[in-house]
Protein backbone atom coordinates (compact mmCIF):
# COMPACT_ATOMS: atom_id res chain seq x y z
CA UNK A 1 0.00 0.00 0.00
CA UNK A 2 1.14 3.40 -1.01
CA UNK A 3 1.74 5.69 1.88
CA UNK A 4 2.38 9.75 1.13
CA UNK A 5 4.98 11.15 3.15
CA UNK A 6 5.80 14.97 4.25
CA UNK A 7 8.65 16.52 2.14
CA UNK A 8 11.18 17.80 3.83
CA UNK A 9 13.31 20.04 1.52
CA UNK A 10 16.70 21.74 3.03
CA UNK A 11 16.85 24.34 0.26
CA UNK A 12 20.60 26.09 -0.77
CA UNK A 13 21.46 28.80 1.02
CA UNK A 14 22.20 29.95 -2.70
CA UNK A 15 18.48 29.55 -3.34
CA UNK A 16 17.21 31.06 0.06
CA UNK A 17 19.27 34.32 -1.08
CA UNK A 18 17.89 34.81 -4.21
CA UNK A 19 14.33 34.71 -2.22
CA UNK A 20 15.54 37.24 -0.30
CA UNK A 21 16.68 39.29 -2.75
CA UNK A 22 13.13 39.17 -4.75
CA UNK A 23 11.51 39.36 -1.47
CA UNK A 24 12.56 42.89 -0.38
CA UNK A 25 13.25 43.64 -3.90
CA UNK A 26 9.98 43.81 -4.77
CA UNK A 27 8.54 46.15 -1.88
CA UNK A 28 9.92 48.83 -4.04
CA UNK A 29 6.78 48.23 -6.66
CA UNK A 30 4.77 50.20 -3.86
CA UNK A 31 8.24 52.58 -2.65
CA UNK A 32 8.57 50.68 0.12
CA UNK A 33 11.89 49.67 1.70
CA UNK A 34 12.55 47.09 4.33
CA UNK A 35 14.30 47.50 7.83
CA UNK A 36 17.77 46.94 8.25
CA UNK A 37 16.59 44.80 11.28
CA UNK A 38 14.81 42.69 8.63
CA UNK A 39 18.23 42.22 6.18
CA UNK A 40 20.26 41.00 9.85
CA UNK A 41 16.87 38.71 10.16
CA UNK A 42 17.36 37.65 6.05
CA UNK A 43 21.23 36.39 7.07
CA UNK A 44 20.44 34.64 9.98
CA UNK A 45 17.57 32.90 7.96
CA UNK A 46 19.87 31.95 4.69
CA UNK A 47 22.44 30.83 7.71
CA UNK A 48 19.73 28.54 8.91
CA UNK A 49 19.85 30.21 12.39
CA UNK A 50 16.03 30.98 12.10
CA UNK A 51 13.05 29.86 10.75
CA UNK A 52 10.65 32.15 8.54
CA UNK A 53 8.16 31.45 11.32
CA UNK A 54 10.29 32.81 14.34
CA UNK A 55 11.52 35.87 12.51
CA UNK A 56 7.56 36.70 11.58
CA UNK A 57 7.71 36.10 15.61
CA UNK A 58 10.21 38.37 15.96
CA UNK A 59 9.20 41.21 13.60
CA UNK A 60 5.47 41.50 15.48
CA UNK A 61 7.71 41.71 19.12
CA UNK A 62 9.87 44.81 16.95
CA UNK A 63 6.76 46.59 15.89
CA UNK A 64 4.54 45.92 18.99
CA UNK A 65 5.72 49.82 19.56
CA UNK A 66 5.58 50.98 15.93
CA UNK A 67 6.96 54.56 15.89
CA UNK A 68 4.96 57.59 13.30
CA UNK A 69 7.72 56.99 11.03
CA UNK A 70 7.57 53.57 10.98
CA UNK A 71 3.24 53.58 10.10
CA UNK A 72 4.33 56.51 7.74
CA UNK A 73 6.96 54.84 6.11
CA UNK A 74 4.99 51.36 5.90
CA UNK A 75 7.66 49.54 7.72
CA UNK A 76 6.29 47.00 9.26
CA UNK A 77 4.66 45.90 5.89
CA UNK A 78 7.60 45.96 3.81
CA UNK A 79 9.01 43.66 6.79
CA UNK A 80 6.19 40.91 6.68
CA UNK A 81 5.45 40.83 3.60
CA UNK A 82 9.43 39.89 2.56
CA UNK A 83 9.29 37.75 5.26
CA UNK A 84 6.06 35.82 4.02
CA UNK A 85 6.70 36.33 0.26
CA UNK A 86 10.54 34.17 1.09
CA UNK A 87 8.12 31.28 2.95
CA UNK A 88 5.24 31.44 -0.04
CA UNK A 89 8.47 30.51 -2.23
CA UNK A 90 9.59 27.67 -0.22
CA UNK A 91 6.34 25.83 -0.26
CA UNK A 92 6.24 22.99 -2.38
CA UNK A 93 1.92 23.00 -2.47
CA UNK A 94 0.70 24.62 -5.52
CA UNK A 95 -2.75 24.69 -7.20
CA UNK A 96 -3.34 26.62 -10.53
CA UNK A 97 -6.02 28.68 -9.99
CA UNK A 98 -7.75 32.08 -9.10
CA UNK A 99 -8.17 30.62 -5.58
CA UNK A 100 -4.27 30.58 -5.20
CA UNK A 101 -3.80 34.26 -5.84
CA UNK A 102 -6.19 34.82 -2.93
CA UNK A 103 -4.77 32.61 -0.85
CA UNK A 104 -1.27 34.19 -1.82
CA UNK A 105 -2.44 37.66 -1.56
CA UNK A 106 -4.24 36.27 1.92
CA UNK A 107 -0.92 35.10 2.98
CA UNK A 108 0.92 38.17 2.45
CA UNK A 109 -1.46 40.98 4.10
CA UNK A 110 -3.05 39.20 6.42
CA UNK A 111 -3.58 41.51 9.20
CA UNK A 112 -1.75 44.24 7.09
CA UNK A 113 -5.03 44.85 4.97
CA UNK A 114 -8.09 43.98 5.93
CA UNK A 115 -8.64 42.76 2.60
CA UNK A 116 -6.55 40.30 2.40
CA UNK A 117 -7.68 37.26 0.37
CA UNK A 118 -11.08 39.03 -1.46
CA UNK A 119 -11.36 40.53 -4.36
CA UNK A 120 -12.27 44.02 -4.53
CA UNK A 121 -15.99 45.06 -4.57
CA UNK A 122 -15.19 48.32 -6.38
CA UNK A 123 -13.77 49.67 -9.55
CA UNK A 124 -10.07 51.21 -9.02
CA UNK A 125 -7.71 53.38 -11.24
CA UNK A 126 -4.08 54.99 -10.42
CA UNK A 127 -1.85 58.03 -11.75
CA UNK A 128 0.94 56.34 -13.19
CA UNK A 129 4.05 58.60 -13.73
CA UNK A 130 5.39 56.86 -16.82
CA UNK A 131 2.05 57.72 -18.19
CA UNK A 132 1.69 61.31 -17.20
CA UNK A 133 -0.22 60.41 -14.62
CA UNK A 134 -2.85 58.34 -17.29
CA UNK A 135 -3.88 55.04 -15.16
CA UNK A 136 -3.99 51.66 -17.00
CA UNK A 137 -7.91 50.26 -17.14
CA UNK A 138 -8.52 48.09 -14.92
CA UNK A 139 -11.50 44.84 -15.09
CA UNK A 140 -14.46 45.95 -13.72
CA UNK A 141 -15.30 44.43 -9.75
CA UNK A 142 -18.22 42.71 -11.66
CA UNK A 143 -16.25 41.02 -14.32
CA UNK A 144 -12.90 39.82 -11.97
CA UNK A 145 -13.98 36.03 -11.25
CA UNK A 146 -15.34 35.60 -14.92
CA UNK A 147 -12.23 37.65 -16.62
CA UNK A 148 -10.07 35.31 -14.38
CA UNK A 149 -11.35 31.90 -14.93
CA UNK A 150 -11.67 32.39 -18.64
CA UNK A 151 -7.51 33.65 -18.41
CA UNK A 152 -6.64 30.38 -16.55
CA UNK A 153 -8.38 28.02 -18.96
CA UNK A 154 -6.87 29.97 -21.83
CA UNK A 155 -3.26 29.40 -19.85
CA UNK A 156 -3.88 25.90 -18.78
CA UNK A 157 -4.48 25.11 -22.75
CA UNK A 158 -1.10 26.45 -23.45
CA UNK A 159 1.67 23.05 -24.19
CA UNK A 160 4.75 24.39 -23.65
CA UNK A 161 7.15 21.53 -24.58
CA UNK A 162 5.70 22.12 -28.03
CA UNK A 163 6.75 26.12 -28.21
CA UNK A 164 9.96 27.74 -28.81
CA UNK A 165 11.68 30.04 -26.76
CA UNK A 166 10.35 33.07 -27.71
CA UNK A 167 6.65 31.50 -28.00
CA UNK A 168 7.22 30.84 -24.65
CA UNK A 169 8.53 34.43 -23.80
CA UNK A 170 4.77 35.63 -25.75
CA UNK A 171 2.56 32.92 -23.90
CA UNK A 172 4.46 33.90 -20.45
CA UNK A 173 4.04 37.42 -20.98
CA UNK A 174 0.78 37.54 -21.99
CA UNK A 175 -0.73 35.25 -18.74
CA UNK A 176 1.34 37.42 -16.48
CA UNK A 177 0.05 41.00 -17.90
CA UNK A 178 -3.79 39.53 -17.85
CA UNK A 179 -4.14 38.44 -14.43
CA UNK A 180 -2.50 41.98 -12.91
CA UNK A 181 -4.81 43.97 -15.66
CA UNK A 182 -7.52 42.47 -13.81
CA UNK A 183 -6.30 43.99 -10.52
CA UNK A 184 -8.49 41.70 -8.53
CA UNK A 185 -7.29 43.33 -5.19
CA UNK A 186 -7.39 46.47 -3.70
CA UNK A 187 -3.86 46.87 -3.19
CA UNK A 188 -1.18 44.39 -3.20
CA UNK A 189 -1.79 43.39 -6.87
CA UNK A 190 1.57 43.63 -8.56
CA UNK A 191 3.35 41.61 -5.36
CA UNK A 192 0.77 38.98 -5.65
CA UNK A 193 1.25 38.61 -9.13
CA UNK A 194 5.09 38.06 -9.21
CA UNK A 195 4.92 35.71 -6.40
CA UNK A 196 2.46 33.51 -8.16
CA UNK A 197 4.14 33.40 -11.44
CA UNK A 198 7.27 32.52 -9.49
CA UNK A 199 5.60 29.58 -7.92
CA UNK A 200 3.81 28.86 -10.89
CA UNK A 201 6.51 28.43 -12.98
CA UNK A 202 8.60 26.28 -10.93
CA UNK A 203 5.84 23.45 -11.42
CA UNK A 204 6.06 24.29 -15.31
CA UNK A 205 10.06 22.95 -14.48
CA UNK A 206 11.00 26.55 -15.47
CA UNK A 207 14.55 27.44 -13.61
CA UNK A 208 13.96 31.17 -12.22
CA UNK A 209 16.49 33.61 -11.44
CA UNK A 210 14.76 35.17 -8.48
CA UNK A 211 17.12 37.63 -7.73
CA UNK A 212 16.50 39.29 -10.53
CA UNK A 213 13.92 41.55 -8.93
CA UNK A 214 16.35 42.79 -6.29
CA UNK A 215 17.17 46.03 -8.76
CA UNK A 216 14.17 45.20 -11.46
CA UNK A 217 11.37 45.22 -9.40
CA UNK A 218 9.67 48.44 -10.73
CA UNK A 219 10.93 47.67 -14.07
CA UNK A 220 8.49 44.59 -13.59
CA UNK A 221 5.53 46.77 -12.88
CA UNK A 222 6.00 49.41 -15.57
CA UNK A 223 6.43 46.78 -17.94
CA UNK A 224 2.95 45.19 -16.78
CA UNK A 225 1.81 49.20 -17.52
CA UNK A 226 3.42 48.81 -20.56
CA UNK A 227 2.05 45.74 -21.93
CA UNK A 228 -1.53 46.90 -20.42
CA UNK A 229 -1.63 50.63 -22.16
CA UNK A 230 -3.52 51.84 -25.33
CA UNK A 231 -4.80 55.12 -26.71
CA UNK A 232 -5.47 54.63 -30.24
CA UNK A 233 -6.93 57.79 -31.24
CA UNK A 234 -3.46 59.48 -30.18
CA UNK A 235 -2.06 55.66 -32.11
CA UNK A 236 -0.46 53.99 -28.95
CA UNK A 237 -1.03 50.21 -28.76
CA UNK A 238 -0.05 48.09 -25.93
CA UNK A 239 3.71 46.53 -25.74
CA UNK A 240 4.81 43.52 -24.48
CA UNK A 241 8.14 44.06 -25.19
CA UNK A 242 9.15 45.05 -22.30
CA UNK A 243 7.97 42.36 -20.36
CA UNK A 244 9.67 40.23 -22.57
CA UNK A 245 12.97 41.43 -21.64
CA UNK A 246 12.16 41.07 -18.38
CA UNK A 247 11.75 37.14 -18.99
CA UNK A 248 14.00 36.85 -20.88
CA UNK A 249 16.38 37.84 -18.39
CA UNK A 250 14.73 36.20 -15.40
CA UNK A 251 13.87 32.67 -17.35
CA UNK A 252 16.45 32.40 -19.81
CA UNK A 253 20.63 34.24 -18.64
CA UNK A 254 19.94 36.70 -21.05
CA UNK A 255 21.88 40.11 -20.35
CA UNK A 256 18.88 42.46 -21.53
CA UNK A 257 19.64 46.32 -19.95
CA UNK A 258 16.13 47.13 -18.35
CA UNK A 259 16.12 50.52 -17.55
CA UNK A 260 13.09 52.48 -16.17
CA UNK A 261 13.44 55.31 -18.42
CA UNK A 262 13.07 53.24 -20.97
CA UNK A 263 9.54 52.13 -20.54
CA UNK A 264 8.21 56.05 -20.26
CA UNK A 265 5.88 56.44 -22.64
CA UNK A 266 7.24 59.83 -24.36
CA UNK A 267 4.12 60.39 -26.66
CA UNK A 268 2.26 61.33 -23.35
CA UNK A 269 4.39 63.89 -22.05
Amino acid sequence: MDEYYIPDKEYSKEYRRQCWEMATGLQAVDGLVPSKYLYELAKDNIEGNYTNEEIEELLYRKYENETEKEKRSRQKEADLVSNRIVRLLSDEAFSFSPVMLKYIHRSLFQDIYSHAGTFRNYNISKDEPILNGISVKYANYQMIEETLSYDFREEERTKYASLDTKQILEKVAAFTSSIWQVHPFGEGNTRTTAVFMECYLKTRGFCVDNSMFKENAQYFRNALIRANFADYQNRIDSDMVFLIRFYENLLFEKKNELRNRDTVLKQLF
